[in-house]
């Protein structure tokens, strides 16, 4: 395991802060109740990928950009001062995981969320934090 990924790991180790079971007890119903609820490894990882692509402040501010309605390359790069290779770039990796999608008008190629789930998501991150405290 590389320092990195070691590092981030210790967070998620048991402390003081976070309450655990003091008996060692499995409850079985509880167990076989969730058994069929339990996402597969293979639909873990691919979530995991899902997530990781938006682990990046950038590629949020871009799809923030997008939630109201479809922007050129131009258009995202001056909104988030980013040059316009930056947003493509950001733009290819959010394409490859289906959350945008692009037309071409002309020479101008406009980019929108790629469906209403997409942006279900975005908004209900959004709010979650805005609910929660910090």
């Amino acid at each position: 395991m590389d320092r990195r990924k070691k590092n981030s790991a210790r967070h998620l180790l048991p402390t003081p802060d976070v309450p655990t079971c003091e008996t060692q007890m499995v409850h079985l119903e509880n167990v076989r109740s969730c058994q069929s609820e339990i996402v597969t490894t293979a639909k873990a990882q691919q979530m995991a990928e899902f997530f990781a692509v938006l682990a990046d402040p950038n590629r949020l501010r871009l799809l923030s950009a997008l939630t109201s309605q479809e922007l050129c390359v131009c258009d995202l790069a001056a909104l988030t001062k980013m040059t316009q290779s930056a947003v493509s770039h950001q733009l290819r990796l959010l394409k490859a995981m289906r959350l945008v999608s692009y037309r071409r008008e002309g020479r101008n190629v406009y980019y929108g969320l790629a469906d209403n789930h997409v942006i279900d998501l975005y908004r209900g991150v959004a709010a979650h934090l805005e609910d929660s405290p910090v």
